[in-house]
């Protein structure tokens, strides 16, 4: 098999069912023939490794370990689910004090076993903020931490081909920016349908305002869904749009999907948020944003909502004030 990579590749909270389908879906996407799993939990994660191995791969040496230090040690791509899971009844921004810490010891045990990481991707909840933790404790420069936010577009995708009952393939760009949580920011003016913008539309008997109203709240509460349907959170779609993320930072084909990555611009600063970005080798690179002024507005309220996370994170004592981070990490100005 030819590999994207022959460089370290390290599942963290591999012996989790995002963990593990992360694992299967790098080897069989033929990322990289040197992949480690690290969970905590090592019975569950020799039994993740014994089922890989079961599989019958070619060409991987798959090892696992619930040493942190064995782990990350020579890691150059890491990808981590290894926070509290969101159960019934709970948002995203419920797990915040718990993983932020999860966050920020991921983070020091980065810099400490692995500063020559190229790229890290964070998923575990609420992701925005993990990411912004890691990326800060970690000391790499701010294009080499993304967070998924790529979920949120792929269920207006879902939303919008189920309610038009058309293929999904016939929606085409659809964006979601700003927090992955209920303050999302969902664009219409980005996607078309069958070729056709999705504002022409909306408003129309195929779609009316209610019906695009509904669909956003859907898009909005998608993880919820899930929640409700199977009795566990996702982790099919966030393993396997994760893997595509690390994938894009090995240099192998283009990430479709907004992601979540560090914003300093003039109107947004200090910040992790999804964004139009591209990813490859050198790192994630945030593009232009457009969107209509009502979008744009909802753009604003969820980067106000972010802020109100970060600054309950610097109240928590888990981050220095905004003033200090180029202390903490020199590549942060």
């Amino acid at each position: 098999m030819n590999f994207v990579t022959n460089d370290k590749l390290v599942i963290v909270g591999a012996a989790g069912m995002i963990g593990s389908n992360m694992a299967q879906t790098a080897i069989m996407m033929g990322l990289t023939p040197n992949i480690c799993l690290y969970d905590p939990y090592a019975p569950g994660l020799e039994g993740v490794a014994e089922e890989l191995f079961h599989c019958g791969f070619q060409g991987v040496n798959i090892t696992f370990t619930s040493d942190i230090k064995e782990a990350l040690t020579g890691a150059k791509y890491i990808v981590n689910s290894g926070g509290a899971a969101r159960k019934a009844g709970m948002t995203r921004e419920d797990l915040l004090k718990g993983n932020a810490l999860i966050a920020e010891e991921f983070g020091k045990n980065v810099k400490l076993y692995c500063p020559d990481v190229k790229h890290i991707v964070i998923i575990f909840n609420p992701a925005d903020i993990t990411g912004l933790i890691t990326m800060l404790y970690a000391g790499v420069k701010p294009s080499q931490v993304t967070t998924l936010a790529a979920l949120d577009s792929t269920r207006l995708r879902r939303e919008i081909a189920r309610h038009l009952d058309v293929a999904v393939d016939a929606v085409e760009n659809c964006r979601t920016y700003g927090g992955h949580g209920e303050q999302m920011a969902v664009f219409a003016s980005t996607a078309r349908v069958n070729g056709k913008p999705l504002t022409e539309i909306i408003g129309t008997p195929a779609l009316t305002e209610e019906k695009w109203a509904e669909i956003q709240q859907k898009v909005t509460k998608g993880g919820a869904k899930i929640i409700e349907l199977r009795g566990r959170s996702s982790f099919q779609s966030p393993a396997y749009t994760s893997i595509e993320m690390i994938a894009a930072a090995m240099g192998g084909k283009a990430f479709r999907w907004p992601a979540g990555t560090y914003v300093s611009n003039d109107k947004y600063d200090h910040i992790m948020m999804a964004w139009e970005t591209s990813i490859d080798a050198n790192g994630c690179h945030c593009n232009e944003l457009v969107g209509t002024d009502a979008e744009k507005a909802a753009l604003d309220s969820s980067y106000k909502h972010l802020c109100e996370l970060r600054d309950e994170v610097i109240a928590m004592g888990v981050l220095p004030p905004v003033s200090e981070w180029n202390k903490l990490n020199p590549n942060v100005k």
